[in-house]
């Protein structure tokens, strides 16, 4: 598995005393007062589109995972993350569900021999990538190789281009870019529709503050 600096400069701040304040500042404060997108928000648009065959990308505390409601009582949940102290809070948290677990970097082509997903999430994980957003969209190509053919893929990232940011949102962006926690000088809404238009035949991207939400299903034959 190849792990560049950037990659692992992105990940490694979120250790296990990070990850305990996450909820409170991140979901709590950041998302409604920075970013303008508030938490329910994107609790909502998880409870839209995911099914109960799901796979989480970037998992973070586990948060959406134990908030959402599953479509059915029978769950198969699988977790995926580069940060094992993630993988270990969010299997903990949803532990109910017995959750797959896969220690993995979305940015390298994906080798698992598993039964594919209905659904897969991607939240608040593509702005922590390094590059240009239309680069480091490949990590949604390599995940949806474990989607099944008329699955739903979606998330949610933050942008930089071309939404509203606050004084607050700019500084804030600025210092995480600075450290390398963001990656997402570049990133606009042009660049991730663009990419979901070449490789799905419905998409949809809501755009809420600095916050994209989207959404994308039905591969395209292309694709597949």
């Amino acid at each position: 598995m190849t792990i560049s600096k950037e990659v692992e400069q992105g990940q490694a701040v979120y250790s296990k005393p990070v990850l305990w304040l996450y909820d409170m500042w991140v979901l709590g404060i950041s998302n409604r007062f920075i970013w303008k997108c508030p938490t329910p928000g994107i609790l909502e648009h998880f409870n839209r589109n995911i099914s109960s065959n799901h796979l989480d990308v970037g998992v973070g505390t586990g948060y959406f995972m134990d908030k959402c409601h599953f479509p059915s009582d029978k769950v198969r949940l699988a977790l995926m993350d580069l940060n094992q102290n993630s993988l270990d809070i969010s299997a903990q948290r949803v532990a109910r569900y017995n959750p797959i677990q896969f220690y993995g970097n979305v940015l390298d082509k994906i080798a698992i021999e598993t039964e594919a997903f209905d659904s897969i999430s991607l939240n608040y994980l593509l702005h922590c990538l390094p590059g240009r957003l239309s680069d480091k969209l490949i990590a949604l190509d390599n995940v949806t190789s474990l989607l099944s053919d008329s699955g739903t893929i979606f998330g949610s990232t933050i942008l930089s281009k071309g939404v509203y940011r606050s004084a607050a949102a700019k500084k804030l962006m600025a210092i995480y870019n600075k450290k390398g926690i963001f990656s997402n000088t570049e990133d606009c809404q042009k660049d991730l529709e663009d990419f979901l238009a070449n490789r799905f035949s419905h998409f949809k991207i809501e755009i809420r503050g600095c916050v994209a939400l989207f959404s994308a299903h039905h591969k395209l034959e292309t694709f597949l």
